[in-house]
C-alpha cells in the first residue's frame, strides 16, 4: 500500500485542480492520499468527488501556518472538524494575514525598480483561498523577472530579502490545541528541513497537548535527519509519517509518492484520530474509502 499525507492544489499553492491533484495521485500509484491546502477545507468537496471516481482513499486536512517563538512552522492536520468555531476563526486570521501582505510586498517590489501590481499577483492566485508569496512568485516569473519559484523566494521573497512582508501566525501550543478540540490529529510537517525547527524538549511539550506525530520522510530531510527524527518519534509515541509535500508545477523534486508513509503508521494516525473525535464530541470528516 502506497500512502502520501502531504498534498497541495491550486487551492492553496500548488499548481493542480484537486480533482487534478487526485487523479494524478491515482495514475501515480497511490493508494492513500492527504489532501492539506494551506489553512483551508476549500479543495474537500471537490477532491471527495474525484476520489470516489477514481477509486482511492482520501484523507481530508490542512497544513496550518504556526509560530514558535520567531519562527515558522507548519502543521499538518487530518481530519478535524473545520466548523470548529475556534479553528474557524484561527484560520480566518490566518488568511486575512495572507491576502494583507501582498500590497505591501508589491509596493516593496516598486521600490526596488520591480513593476507588479496586486492584479498581476490575484490572476495567478485563481480560485485560490488566499494570495500568498508563491503567487507573487508566479506573477514574477510572469514578468521575466526570475525563472522559476525558488529563485523569486531567494532573491525577493524569503525573510531579509527586499521584498519579505510578516505576517499573522497561529501560535503553534494553540495550533496543536485547536487540532484536537476540532477532533483532528496534528503532525508537524518537516520539521526539520530548510531550517532546524522545534527542539526535541520543544516537540516533547508538544506531544503533552495532543501532538499525534512527526513528518520523517521529507525531501527536504536528508537521510541523518530522518533517522534521527525516527529515533524522537519512537521515544515519544509518535507517529512516523512520509510524504511528497506535492504542488504540481509549483516545487521540483516533490513527485507525487517520492515520500510514503508505511500502512502501520497510517494505521496508528487514524486510530489516533478517532480517540480525537470522540474525546471532542464532534462531527468529524470519515475516512473516504473507495
Amino acid at each position: 500500500m502506497r500512502i502520501d499525507l502531504h498534498t497541495h492544489s491550486s487551492v492553496s499553492d500548488g499548481t493542480d485542480t484537486p480533482a487534478v491533484l487526485v487523479r494524478r495521485a491515482h495514475e501515480a500509484g497511490l493508494d492513500v492520499v492527504a489532501i492539506t491546502d494551506h489553512d483551508t477545507a476549500d479543495s474537500w468537496g471537490e477532491a471527495e468527488v474525484a476520489a470516489g471516481e477514481v477509486g482511492i482513499t482520501l484523507i481530508r486536512g490542512m497544513e496550518i501556518s504556526t509560530r514558535l517563538g520567531r519562527a515558522s512552522v507548519h502543521l499538518l492536520a487530518y481530519l478535524p472538524d473545520p466548523t470548529y468555531p475556534p479553528l474557524a476563526r484561527a484560520l480566518a486570521d490566518v488568511l486575512e494575514g495572507r491576502n494583507d501582505r501582498v500590497p505591501a510586498i508589491c509596493a516593496k517590489l516598486r521600490a526596488h525598480g520591480v513593476e507588479l501590481t496586486e492584479d498581476d499577483v490575484r490572476r495567478r492566485a485563481g480560485d485560490a483561498a488566499a494570495t500568498g508569496r508563491p503567487h507573487v512568485a508566479d506573477a514574477l516569473i510572469d514578468a521575466g523577472v526570475v525563472a522559476s519559484r525558488e529563485e523569486a523566494f531567494a532573491a525577493w521573497l524569503n525573510p531579509g530579502r527586499p521584498a519579505y512582508i510578516d505576517r499573522y501566525a497561529i501560535p503553534l501550543e494553540e495550533a496543536v490545541s485547536l487540532v484536537a478540540a476540532a477532533g483532528g490529529v496534528s503532525v508537524l510537517a518537516h520539521p526539520w528541513g530548510r531550517s532546524r525547527g522545534p527542539t526535541p524538549e520543544q516537540i516533547a511539550r508538544l506531544a503533552g497537548l495532543g501532538l499525534a506525530g512527526l513528518e520523517v520522510d521529507h525531501q527536504d530531510h536528508p537521510a541523518p535527519v530522518r533517522d534521527e527524527l525516527r529515533g524522537l518519534a519512537d521515544d515519544l509515541d509518535l507517529v512516523a509519517t512520509g510524504s511528497s509535500d506535492h504542488h504540481g508545477l509549483g516545487k521540483v523534486d516533490h513527485d507525487l509518492g517520492c515520500n510514503t508513509t508505511a500502512p502501520e503508521e497510517l494505521e496508528r494516525l487514524l486510530h489516533r484520530a478517532g480517540d480525537a473525535a470522540s474525546a471532542s464530541g464532534r462531527t468529524t470528516p470519515a475516512l473516504l474509502v473507495p
